[in-house]
């Protein structure tokens, strides 16, 4: 793993002194991410009946399992095309095989190595040791590709919210935020990030494509449990579920879904047990697709842009 720092415009070996600091940073962030993700687990434990999951969970139909797991790893290549979107707006040249190894790479980092280099910085070390990609271009450009991702999701959880809230101004909420998200993005490539600004819409719509095949895999989970009713607040709750994962408080968000599907089911009158199987099975075809990533740990996935640049 890469331990480094920028310094004078290139990056340099840490000391053993900022070495040591790191460490016990990472080793910091990691056990109060295992403590809060505990404690959401906890939490949800105390609320459901178990016995009901576990059922739900064995009675599960494993095609439809198999149809969402597809799908999902058809959001996550759309991913990573959108990434590599941003990566040629800097001129960091990478093939879509490359750069989807590179995006694989970082999803196992993410879920499986929580408390030491994210995925995220991750990637952004590897282009600048293999590429001597510019190191604040592409930490805009990964930082930039999950803002989108949360764009995606607002946007369609704006659809959503149509259908499932009665409050106009739970509505108009949701759906301004998302309008004016949509214009605060561009304002801030067109102002301060104009390297990106070209693939503004593509990137956009790119976003959808992974979070509607993200919503797809989701109503596969369901078909799956065989739930043919309430499937649209339940794909609300879960499109909530998506973002507040993104929060970094939890391991792979792990926990903070469940919370979320604990609480929304509620609102909605919905079975709890069925609905937290629905975040849990998620969350598993998730460490299962990003495990494969480890596969890059030990086959360098940017071998031959290594070798032109």
């Amino acid at each position: 793993m890469f331990q480094v720092k920028e310094k004078s415009g290139y990056f340099a070996p840490m000391s053993e002194k900022d070495l040591n600091n790191q460490k016990s940073k990472n080793y910091l962030k990691l056990f109060i991410k295992l403590l809060i993700t505990a404690i959401c687990v906890w939490y949800v434990s105390g609320k459901i009946d178990f016995s009901k999951a576990g059922a739900a969970l064995r009675s599960a139909y494993l095609p439809y399992l198999l149809l969402a797991i597809i799908t999902f790893i058809i959001s996550k290549i759309f991913a990573s095309i959108r990434l590599n979107y941003y990566f040629r707006n800097i001129n960091v040249k990478l093939s879509e095989v490359e750069n989807l190894k590179l995006y694989w790479l970082g999803m196992f980092y993410n879920l499986f190595l929580p408390g030491s280099v994210g995925g995220d910085a991750y990637k952004v070390i590897l282009l600048k040791k293999s590429m001597d990609a510019p190191y604040k271009k592409t930490t805009a450009a990964v930082l930039l590709d999950r803002i989108s991702g949360l764009l995606a999701l607002w946007l369609i959880l704006s659809v959503y919210s149509f259908f499932v809230l009665e409050y106009t101004g739970y509505k108009s909420s949701i759906v301004g935020g998302a309008v004016l998200a949509i214009f605060g993005l561009y304002y801030i490539l067109n102002r301060w990030l104009k390297d990106f600004l070209p693939s503004f819409t593509a990137t956009l719509l790119l976003g959808l494509l992974v979070q509607s095949a993200q919503v797809v895999a989701a109503y596969f989970i369901m078909s799956a449990l065989g739930i043919t009713v309430h499937t649209t607040p339940l794909i609300f709750i879960f499109l909530l579920s998506s973002i507040a994962s993104v929060l970094p408080f939890t391991i792979g968000g792990l926990g903070i879904r469940e919370i979320v599907f604990l609480q929304g089911s509620a609102y909605f009158g919905l079975p709890q047990e069925t609905s937290v199987v629905i975040s849990i099975l998620f969350y598993l075809i998730t460490l299962f697709t990003s495990a494969w990533g480890i596969i890059y740990v030990y086959h360098h996935p940017l071998k031959k842009a290594e070798a032109q640049s």
